[in-house]
């Protein structure tokens, strides 16, 4: 039986939907015709937000850059006066996030959403997210906490360790030998500090 959408609060059910199909079947199995199905309304509902599947996967994509925003503003903001923190808790609410939003997470970051540029909202949200990293990796450098190089290059880096290990965990490519001694947010702080103490 689908579930019915709250009065209101289609867009949402929407993203919800095409969210859960992504997870099971992969962008070949989504439809516009399955995410109505599925949250419980008629097949002609989903045009009055989404006129096709890939602004539905950039809709999905942006409420994810949304969040993470929040998740990694609000674990920063608490730490202004300390720059070695701020990054601390700012890896630390990554993870937690692509934890907790694992089928959001995957599809933020599976290239799935073609000619991305055509969709300001993904555009804004996702520039402004990779603004945050840089101003706290700016703020570690002119601390003395990361090594000197271009701020933008280095949060490149820093990010790329970070995605890349989380990555490789939720697709089961960490060794449970690892996993059953150290959680994944232990293995990415190791990563971090090594950079940190470089």
């Amino acid at each position: 039986m689908p579930k019915k959408y709250h009065h209101g609060d289609l867009k949402n059910a929407l993203i919800q939907a095409g969210v859960e199909i992504l997870a099971k079947e992969g962008v070949g199995g989504l439809s516009l015709r399955k995410v109505a199905q599925r949250a419980g309304v008629s097949h002609s509902a989903p045009y009055a937000h989404f006129p096709d599947k890939q602004s539905l996967i950039a809709a999905i994509s942006t409420e994810g850059f949304n969040q993470l925003y929040a998740e990694l503003e609000a674990a920063i903001s608490s730490h202004s006066k300390n720059p070695k923190k701020q990054l601390i808790e700012g890896v630390q609410a990554y993870v937690h996030f692509a934890m907790e939003n694992l089928d959001t997470f995957k599809i933020m970051f599976s290239g799935v959403l073609e000619k991305e540029k055509d969709y300001s909202s993904f555009v804004d949200i996702s520039s402004k997210t990779f603004k945050l990293v840089v101003e706290v990796v700016q703020a570690c450098q002119n601390a003395g906490v990361l090594p000197a190089a271009p701020a933008d290059l280095m949060a490149v880096s820093v990010w790329g360790q970070v995605h890349g290990i989380v990555s490789l965990a939720l697709e089961g490519q960490v060794s449970h030998t690892v996993l059953d001694k150290h959680s994944i947010q232990d293995i990415v702080l190791v990563s971090i500090e090594q950079l940190i103490n470089s």
